[in-house]
């Protein structure tokens, strides 16, 4: 089941899902958390629209009918605007749990008030690229220059900002200084900017630019080239939980998450499963997993390390 978009998060962005944080510690609990929740009681999954065609497969659904099949709740699907959207969804226990990649888990987590239930490490491989079309004049980020427009997805996405950006900054470019930088909105808007000439280079996920042929990357092979590749995360992907998960859900989810994303699924969740990068869950892992994720925030000038 999918209900609509929760209108009151619609207007936050990085910047006000940070102060938000920052004064986490004064917000009074909400007590109608229950400890224990009816069992025909639903799931209630955030996220982010992943697409406008009505007819392509959508993971998300696939996803809310394999935990189902798993848990025995139906699965109600709210969609957001964007990943901070998420985290204050899950702070204000307007959900259940959320599907998120690394550097967001960090912020929500770094609170104090959002639960990471199963985190999915990285593989070692790189996780974002930087395009330009096949017959641009850069051949390497040794060619950008201070008027080189270059598009990221969304100030919160690991993908589609922190993780390039930080391999910007590696190779002697500073945002806003060397480059100019832009926020498409999304990684398929990154794409459409990049397809018209309107940015130079669009900074996207690895994961992504493999699907040619699909909704998820427009470009047919060779259209595109890559000029630069980021490094690994320490974590992919995780589904964090509302602090105030109902016990008996948050057991059915730890034993239902790992069972869900699994190569048997693969053709079901599509990109979901890829995001995962092959590896082995780890359930409720501590926030020393996401440390890393601190260091590499700080290149972007958001500072997640003190927030809670």
């Amino acid at each position: 089941m999918r209900t609509r978009a929760l209108p009151a998060l619609g207007a936050l962005g990085l910047g006000a899902a940070l102060l938000l944080s920052a004064c986490s510690g004064d917000a009074e609990a909400d007590d109608s958390a229950p400890a224990a929740s009816d069992p025909d009681a639903p799931i209630t999954f955030a996220t982010t629209p992943l697409g406008d065609d009505p007819g392509a497969e959508n993971p998300i659904e696939a996803f809310a009918e394999l935990v189902t099949a798993e848990t025995g709740r139906e699965v109600e699907i709210v969609d957001v605007p964007d990943y901070t959207a998420v985290v204050e969804a899950l702070r204000n226990h307007h959900v259940d749990i959320g599907f998120m990649s690394g550097f967001p888990s960090a912020l929500a987590v770094n609170t104090g008030e959002v639960d990471s239930l199963v985190a999915w490490p990285g593989n070692d491989e790189p996780v974002s690229t930087c395009l330009v079309l096949a017959d641009s004049e850069l051949e390497s980020l040794a060619d950008v220059t201070p008027e080189t427009v270059v598009a990221f997805a969304d100030p919160a996405s690991s993908s589609g900002y922190f993780m390039p950006v930080a391999m910007l900054h590696e190779a002697g470019l500073e945002k806003d200084v060397d480059y100019t930088s832009m926020f498409s909105g999304g990684h398929d808007m990154s794409f459409v900017a990049l397809e018209e000439g309107q940015v130079d280079v669009a900074c996207t996920s690895t994961t992504l630019t493999a699907m040619v042929g699909t909704d998820y990357f427009p470009f047919a092979e060779g259209e595109t080239r890559s000029i630069g590749e980021s490094g690994s995360m320490p974590v992919a992907v995780t589904v964090l939980a509302d602090q105030g998960l109902a016990e008996d859900k948050r057991s059915e989810l730890l034993e239902a998450l790992p069972q869900v994303f699994t190569e048997e699924n693969a053709d079901q969740l599509g990109a979901m499963l890829e995001a995962m990068q092959g590896t082995e869950p780890i359930l409720e892992p501590g926030t020393e997993i996401f440390q890393p994720f601190v260091d590499i925030a700080a290149i972007a000038d958001v500072d997640i390390s003190d927030l809670g």
